[in-house]
């Protein structure tokens, strides 16, 4: 049965839509959630700009409790608007493969002349300011890979171990309350089923599973 109580919201990464985060949608439903896709124009759009979408998004949602689940450059988005005022019902946050902490494949792309088009106005406004203040009342997992398949391959110096686009070590968040790393991909994150079970371990209970 589903807890229209309590509601997870998906957020994509950069150059995707919500219809990527489907797989995901479907586990948690069956785990008990109500769950909702939220799409934003990651490449075109400046991170103040969607970070405002993606609050209306939340402001719309019904709920008593609201989860955020985001990958890669989606927790980008989610963690701006924490640190601004979030919505008073939101009590845990996961992370997938999200470079908080850094992005070499990223900023290596940004300042290339012909590639730097790719990374996109919200990377390149998150990368250009100071982290921002998280909200102490949420709690936040972080979930990296260390299978190094992808783009980032292509790319060197990116530090190992890697999700093939994204290094651990960007991804660590002091003011996380639990990280763990699994052996998938970056866009592999998008259709585990291990990472499927570590996000509704963090979402019932704040912590993962480290078996």
């Amino acid at each position: 049965m589903i807890d229209q109580a309590e509601t997870v919201i998906l957020i994509h990464g950069l150059w995707m839509n919500g219809l990527v985060l489907l797989p995901h949608q479907r586990w948690l439903r069956a785990q008990g959630f109500a769950v909702r896709r939220f799409s934003y124009p990651s490449w075109r759009g400046g991170l103040a700009d969607n970070v405002r979408l993606l609050s209306s998004f939340i402001n719309e949602t019904p709920g008593s409790v609201i989860h955020l689940v985001a990958h890669s450059m989606g927790g980008l988005v989610a963690l701006k608007m924490l640190s601004q005022v979030p919505d008073a019902r939101i009590r845990r946050v996961v992370l997938l493969g999200t470079p908080y902490a850094g992005c070499h494949c990223g900023i290596t792309l940004a300042a290339q002349p012909v590639l730097n088009v790719l990374v996109g106005r919200t990377f390149e406004d998150w990368f250009s300011l100071p982290r921002p203040a998280l909200h102490p009342a949420v709690e936040i997992g972080v979930i990296a890979g260390i299978r190094p398949i992808g783009f980032g391959r292509l790319i060197p110096g990116l530090a190992r171990p890697n999700d093939g686009l994204v290094a651990v070590d960007e991804t660590r968040i002091a003011a996380a309350k639990d990280s763990i790393a699994l052996n998938v991909s970056h866009s592999g994150m998008l259709v585990s089923r291990a990472c499927a079970g570590k996000i509704t371990n963090f979402l019932r209970t704040g912590s993962f599973i480290h078996a």
